[in-house]
């Protein structure tokens, strides 16, 4: 018989994720999708959250999931305030700064799920956590120095699957993370490259709106020029521009789809065009991983490539003619999300790590 029952939640711009565990094998898992134009009527994400948590329980009474055998609830970490990797129970002042937009200034979906599992946890005396957000912050000072003196650097990525599959690689390669140098790649609509030092990320790119390579929708790094010239040009309001390079930049503005199947199709169609700009996003990554590899000095036991693109054959290739002489890479496509939160949880409920208090 399984020990424990964990509830999982990863709340989306249009969907929210659920997924039930006994210990670490699935046994539920649904992904509930929301009509934007409904969503729309709430105005403040934060007043989706009733909504949102009524259709989570309601779709787990009718696949028979009885809330009263679980044992923790965990829910995706959102724009909390710069913290270090772990697990951490939800408390009060989580939830207020989750509300709150100064910090950020902007709110993600991902807020939500810190509000949907801590209010199913308490009906049911049960503990709530979130894992890795997207705020996880190891870095470095002198990475943090940007080279002008009001902008700094900041870590914001892909915190949760990269710390995850740090884990998986460790395992391959027969070591503890905490000894292993590593760089991270996840590739998804924004893609992050992380340099691992003694497992801890040291410097990382901003995968929201910052350095980095271009990605299915971001702009990544960009030159300076072009940035000031878009921005006084009189087209775009502050609020434009940073819609343009976070969701309308990228693969999605040179090719018209940030799909990454409908892509391989047309280059394997023989579609220059499409070969081209992809292999430049490759091109762009590899240059992030060699960047990663000085930050480690050299010194780097593997290199892994995680995220749905990581399927494609065309990218991963590319990648390892560029790369592989840095380090071995591992693979392991997918963004196995909702199973890294179910394994934290799994990991506090058995002793093995302490939650961290925020």
């Amino acid at each position: 018989m399984p020990k424990y029952h964990i509830l999982v939640i990863n709340p989306g711009s249009t969907s929210t994720k659920i997924a039930v565990f006994d210990d670490s094998e699935l046994v539920f898992q649904k992904n509930l999708q929301h009509n934007p134009e409904e969503l729309a009527k709430f105005g403040e994400l934060i007043n989706q959250f009733k909504f949102r948590k009524n259709i989570v329980e309601q779709s787990l009474e009718e696949n028979n999931i009885h809330i009263s055998s679980i044992h923790a609830v965990v829910g995706r970490g959102g724009l909390i305030r710069p913290v270090l990797s772990g697990t951490y129970r939800i408390n009060e002042k989580m939830l207020a700064d989750l509300k709150d937009k100064s910090f950020w200034g902007r709110a993600h979906a991902s807020n939500l799920g810190a509000f949907i599992a801590k209010s199913i946890a308490d009906k049911i005396g049960v503990p709530s956590f979130i894992v890795d957000p997207v705020t996880v912050d190891e870095m470095e000072d002198i990475a943090r120095i940007s080279g002008v003196p009001e902008i700094e650097r900041q870590s914001l990525f892909h915190a949760l699957n990269i710390k995850s599959i740090a884990r998986k690689t460790a395992k391959e390669i027969g070591k503890p993370l905490e000894e292993c140098n590593l760089i991270a790649v996840h590739m998804g609509g924004g893609i992050s490259v992380a340099a691992m030092k003694n497992g801890r990320v040291v410097d990382v790119n901003n995968a929201l709106l910052g350095m980095g390579s271009f990605s299915p929708q971001r702009a990544g790094a960009l030159p300076l020029q072009g940035i000031v010239n878009l921005c006084y040009s009189g087209k775009y309001t502050k609020a434009e521009i940073e819609n343009k390079f976070c969701k309308k930049s990228g693969l999605i503005a040179y090719l018209g789809t940030d799909n990454g199947i409908e892509i391989t199709k047309k280059i394997e169609q023989g579609d220059k065009k499409f070969e081209q700009i992809y292999s430049a996003m490759a091109y762009q990554i590899s240059k992030e991983i060699g960047a990663c590899a000085t930050v480690l000095k050299g010194k780097v036991d593997a290199i892994f490539l995680t995220g749905g693109l990581a399927y494609d054959k065309h990218l991963t290739r590319w990648l390892k003619e560029r790369t592989e002489f840095i380090a071995p890479i591992y693979i392991f496509p997918g963004e196995g999300e909702m199973e890294a939160m179910a394994e934290a949880g799994i990991r506090i409920l058995a002793g093995e790590e302490k939650a961290k208090e925020y």
